[in-house]
């Protein structure tokens, strides 16, 4: 069997891809249709397990959710009255969080558990379009606070082993633009900016792209200095592109595919490696 997938996705503003919003539907859609293939749910090959990095879990050392059963962590505010009643009833696993555990500490990288914390956004919203049977287990895993790169992908290729086991690594983030003002104050609509937000896109792609795993290393040690990157992911709020970095490292050697969703009018690209 072929290892299994690491996919990178983007999970949309809040609940809104799951309520259904207009301007989220290409995400909404890519999430039901489009991951579910990469991870061949509904087929033998399905994955055992899912590791899911999320941006909406930043700590000073890597913590593991290991609990049996996680409760779900509403980590947002001002949506409708059925954004807090959404539910997620997938198992988590003790078992896969100690490999999770064992995996980086083999790496000599310090984790510590949590069975308490509950699920947040950034996992529940994408898995309840990717997989909403919630048949398979769950162990939701923070990043870096401090932002490293040189930590997020040295994380990643620590968790890269797991998939080797059939379980499948998801970073779940936005990584193509994560400036929330921009959205609302009419930036976003101007030549100007998507302009400025192709171009960076394109200097991405390009370093994730490259097949290489030490040299796709070197290329996004560079990311904040890329130009316009502070507009993209304003600096010391670059959580949503950490899930990236993670799956960059992960993915090991191969090239990255992927897709662009318009989230309000803003292409988001979807990575994946198989």
């Amino acid at each position: 069997m072929a290892p299994a997938p690491v996919v990178c996705v983007t999970h949309g503003g809040g609940p809104m891809p799951v309520l259904k919003d207009p301007g989220q539907k290409d995400i909404t859609r890519s999430l039901s249709t489009k991951v579910p293939k990469i991870l061949k749910l509904g087929t033998s090959e399905a994955p055992k397990a899912i590791v899911l990095i999320t941006a909406h879990w930043e700590t000073e050392v890597i913590t593991i959710s290991n609990g049996l059963k996680h409760n779900l962590y509403y980590d947002y505010g001002g949506f409708p009255a059925e954004a807090y009643k959404l539910k997620y009833n997938a198992p988590g696993s003790p078992e896969v969080a100690n490999a999770v555990a064992e995996a980086l500490n083999v790496a000599g990288i310090k984790s510590v558990m949590d069975s308490k914390r509950g699920w947040d956004h950034g996992v529940f919203i994408p898995l309840l379009l990717i997989n909403p049977a919630a048949d398979i287990p769950v162990v939701q895993v923070s990043v870096l606070e401090s932002q490293s790169t040189s930590d997020l992908y040295a994380m990643g290729r620590a968790l890269a082993p797991l998939r080797e086991r059939n379980i499948a690594i998801i970073g779940s983030g936005s990584a193509s633009f994560h400036h929330i003002s921009s959205f609302f104050d009419g930036e976003t609509n101007t030549p100007s900016f998507q302009r400025m937000q192709k171009q960076w896109s394109k200097t991405l792609e390009q370093a994730i792209g490259t097949s290489e795993v030490n040299e796709r290393k070197e290329s996004l040690m560079a990311w904040k200095q890329w130009e316009s990157s502070s507009q993209i992911h304003p600096k010391g709020a670059a959580e949503h592109f950490s899930p990236l970095i993670v799956c960059a490292g992960a993915a090991g050697e191969g090239v990255a595919k992927g897709w662009n969703d318009a989230m309000m009018g803003v292409p988001m690209r979807t990575f994946y490696w198989e």
